[in-house]
């Protein structure tokens, strides 16, 4: 019996240890779920005021035009159409697919972090379920590190640095693995790794060179902070201090 109970016990502990990790992943899925419809949502506002304004437009100009020159109904219908037609491509341009983010130069930190988590939801699906818990690792620390990068100036080395990984490098690699033929990803490389397995090891190490990064940035805070709070202590500490009772001198 006590064998059994131990075998019990054991299975049961392993149970829980599996269900805290798939938990722990569902938590990190609906979190970035969370954090997509919150982009789509300001995503449609911004497309909804395109569209309004481009509607406005059109219809100013057609009235203009028809106090100069009477349009009759084949020019108002025609000014219809073309403001239907700007409508639907501004609606259409706004949708959402997989690609790398579009990022310029002068983007800054933290739209940089929203882009690329936005693009890691949206790839995810697509992805091998290895790949799929690596990147819910990586979705979940991009909140901290977007508060963190977008703090210090864009040309920062370090933000330079997670900007490429962002940017270039791991939706470089995702974009290369799914444009792969499934019939191929089973093959190994030199190292005896298929493609699935190499690109497990790859998003790991963006997301360690990621939290390193971080973890640099906070220090270099921490650092400051300590700097700061002696020169306080040294400048000021004294002054602070009660003054003697002469009674009792």
């Amino acid at each position: 019996m006590t064998d059994v109970t131990q075998k019990a016990d054991l299975a049961i502990a392993r149970a829980d240890r599996v269900m805290a990790q798939l938990d722990g992943r569902e938590g990190s899925v609906r979190a970035a779920a969370k954090r997509e419809r919150q982009r789509l949502n300001s995503g449609l506002t911004r497309t909804l005021a395109r569209i309004g304004i481009a509607v406005g437009i059109i219809s100013l100009a057609t009235i203009a035009i028809g106090l100069i020159l009477p349009i009759g109904m084949f020019g108002f219908l025609a000014a219809v159409g073309l403001a239907i037609g700007v409508a639907a491509l501004l609606a259409v341009s706004g949708g959402k697919e997989i690609a790398a983010p579009d990022v310029s130069t002068d983007l800054p930190n933290g739209q940089m972090v929203q882009r690329f988590d936005s693009y890691l939801f949206r790839a995810r699906r697509a992805l091998p379920a290895p790949a799929q818990a690596e990147v819910d690792r990586l979705s979940a620390a991009l909140p901290g590190l977007r508060e963190t990068l977008q703090r210090i100036p864009d040309l920062d080395p370090n933000a330079q640095d997670a900007r490429r990984l962002m940017s270039v490098h791991l939706p470089g690699l995702i974009d290369r693995y799914l444009h792969i033929p499934k019939a191929y990803r089973s093959e190994r490389d030199g190292e005896d790794k298929d493609v699935d397995q190499r690109l497990v090891e790859a998003l790991a190490a963006g997301r360690e060179a990621l939290s390193e990064i971080s973890e640099k940035l906070a220090r270099a805070d921490l650092a400051a902070f300590e700097t700061q709070g002696r020169f306080i202590q040294s400048r000021y500490g004294e002054e602070l201090l009660p003054a003697p009772d002469r009674d009792r001198v």
